[in-house]
C-alpha cells in the first residue's frame, strides 16, 4: 500500500467516525431511551394533542345539555327616562309614588319626564324537560367515545415512537456496517494493487476492486443520509421537529434480548380503544335516538324573580317578587321532530355499522400481527446464522484470494454476501421489534412494554 493509498483510508475512516458522531448526537450527551422517548410523545406528539383537543370539545358539548336540567340565574339592571303616559304611570307605581294627584286627567295624559333604575334578580327552574335530560346521557356517551378514540390515538402514536426510535438505530447500525464494509474494501483494494505491482494479479483486478468499493461508498452516503432523516422522523413524531440533536444508542439491541422479549409475552391484553369508542359511539347514537322521543313530551319550567324600581338607586326601593311553573307543549312543530328523528336513526345506523367494522378488523389485525411476529422469528434465525456463515465463507475466500487460488471478483462477492447478511441480520431484529409493537397494539395491550429493550 503507498503511502497516498495510506492517507486516502486513514482520512475515510477519520470522516466515518466524525459522521458518525454528528449522527448520534453531542458528545456526553445522555442517550435517549425508549423509555423517555415514549413520555415525551405521549405529552407534546401532535396526533396526541390534536385527539386530547377533541376529547375536551365533545365533553363540553356533552354539557350543553345542562342548560335544559340545571338551574340558570341572572342579575338585571337598567335605566329608563319617559314621558310616555303608559309607562311614566306604571314607573310611578313600581316606585310606590302613587298619589291622588297621580289620577289627574292632564298629567295622565301628559306626564312630566320621569326616570326609573331597575334591578331584578330571575331563576329560570327546569323541572322537566325529557329532551334534555336523554340528551345529556347521548353526550356524555359521545365524550367517552372521543376519549377513547383519544387512547387509541396515544396507542397508535406510541407504536409510530418504536418504529421511528428503533427505525433510528437500524439506520446508524446500518452505517457502522457499511463502514466496516468500506474499510474492507479499501482494504481488498490496496491487496489487488499490490499484488498488481507484484505480477501476481492483472490491472483489471484493481480496477474491478476499485468499481465494488464505489458501489459500497455510495451505499454508505445513502445510510447517512437515510440515518439523518430517520432522526428527523423521529423528532417529528415525538412532536419537537428542530430538535433533531438526539442522542441515541447506536446499535439495535441484541437478537437474544429481543427474543426474550417475544418469548415472555403479554397478559394484559384487554379490549382495543377503537373497539371500545365504537360501542360507546353506538350507544351514543342510540341514546340520541331516544331523545328525537322525547321532542313530542310536554316542557315544565318554573321561574322566579326580584325586582326593584327607584327614580336614582340601583337595588332601590321596595321589592317585588313574582314566581310561577310554565307549560310548553308542541304536539307538532311542522314536521322538524319527524326529520329530526329520522336523521337520529341514520346516524345510529352509521355507528351500529362502524361498531360491528371495528369488532371485526380488530380480530383480523390481531391474527395478523400474531402470524407476522412469528415469520419475524423465523426470519431472525435465519438472518443470524447467514451472518455467521457469510463471514466464515468471506475469510475462506480471503485466504484463498492471499494464495492465488480466487479470483478478486470471488473474493468482493464474499465481502458483498457478508455485507448483505449483517444488513438483513439489522433489518431483521428491527422487524421483529416492530412487530412486536403492532401485536401489542393489535391485542389492546401496552405497547410501552417495548421499553424493556433499554435495560
Amino acid at each position: 500500500m503507498t503511502f497516498a493509498t495510506r492517507c486516502r483510508h486513514a482520512c475515510r475512516v477519520l470522516a466515518g467516525l466524525v459522521a458518525l458522531a454528528l449522527a448520534t448526537g453531542p458528545a456526553g450527551a445522555q442517550e435517549l431511551t425508549l423509555g423517555e422517548a415514549l413520555q415525551r410523545a405521549d405529552a407534546a406528539a401532535y396526533a396526541n394533542r390534536i385527539a386530547d383537543g377533541q376529547a375536551r370539545v365533545a365533553a363540553g358539548q356533552a354539557d350543553l345539555a345542562l342548560r335544559g336540567i340545571l338551574p340558570a340565574v341572572r342579575l338585571e339592571g337598567s335605566y329608563t327616562g319617559t314621558t310616555d303616559p303608559l309607562n311614566a304611570f306604571g314607573f310611578t307605581l313600581r316606585q310606590r309614588q302613587v298619589t291622588e294627584a297621580a289620577f289627574d286627567p292632564a298629567r295622565l295624559n301628559d306626564p312630566a319626564s320621569i326616570d326609573n333604575v331597575g334591578a331584578g334578580a330571575v331563576a329560570e327552574v327546569p323541572l322537566f324537560n325529557g329532551d334534555a335530560w336523554l340528551g345529556r346521557r347521548a353526550g356524555r356517551l359521545a365524550a367517552d367515545a372521543a376519549h377513547a378514540q383519544r387512547d387509541w390515538t396515544r396507542m397508535g402514536t406510541r407504536t409510530d415512537v418504536v418504529r421511528a426510535y428503533f427505525g433510528s438505530l437500524l439506520a446508524l447500525e446500518q452505517v457502522a456496517t457499511l463502514d466496516t464494509a468500506l474499510r474492507s474494501a479499501d482494504a481488498h483494494v490496496a491487496q489487488a494493487q499490490s499484488l498488481v505491482r507484484n505480477g501476481l494479479a492483472t490491472r483489471s483486478d484493481a480496477l474491478l476492486a476499485e468499481v465494488r468499493r464505489g458501489e459500497v461508498a455510495v451505499r454508505l452516503a445513502e445510510a447517512r443520509s437515510a440515518a439523518r432523516i430517520a432522526r428527523w422522523r423521529l423528532a417529528l413524531v415525538l412532536g419537537s421537529p428542530g430538535d433533531t440533536a438526539l442522542a441515541l444508542p447506536v446499535a439495535l439491541p441484541p437478537a437474544d434480548r429481543v427474543r426474550a422479549l417475544a418469548a415472555a409475552g403479554d397478559g394484559a391484553a384487554g379490549l382495543r380503544a377503537d373497539v371500545l369508542a365504537a360501542r360507546l359511539g353506538s350507544r351514543a347514537a342510540a341514546a340520541d335516538e331516544r331523545r328525537t322521543l322525547a321532542l313530542w313530551l310536554p316542557r315544565v319550567n318554573g321561574f322566579g324573580r326580584l325586582d326593584w324600581n327607584s327614580p336614582s338607586a340601583l337595588f332601590g326601593g321596595k321589592r317585588a317578587w313574582t314566581a310561577g311553573v310554565m307549560v310548553q307543549w308542541s304536539p307538532f312543530a311542522g314536521a322538524s321532530e319527524l326529520a329530526e328523528r329520522r336523521a337520529a336513526a341514520g346516524r345510529r345506523a352509521v355507528a351500529e355499522t362502524r361498531r360491528e367494522a371495528a369488532e371485526a378488523q380488530a380480530a383480523l389485525e390481531a391474527a395478523s400481527a400474531s402470524s407476522r411476529v412469528q415469520v419475524a422469528l423465523e426470519r431472525l434465525d435465519i438472518a443470524e446464522r447467514s451472518v455467521a456463515q457469510a463471514a466464515e465463507a468471506h475469510r475462506i475466500v480471503g485466504r484463498k484470494y492471499e494464495g492465488g487460488l480466487a479470483g478478486v471478483t470471488e473474493l468482493l462477492d464474499a465481502l458483498a454476501a457478508e455485507t448483505a447478511a449483517r444488513l438483513g441480520f439489522s433489518a431483521a431484529r428491527y422487524e421483529l421489534i416492530e412487530a412486536l409493537a403492532v401485536d401489542r397494539q393489535a391485542r389492546g395491550a401496552d405497547v410501552a412494554a417495548l421499553a424493556a429493550l433499554d435495560e
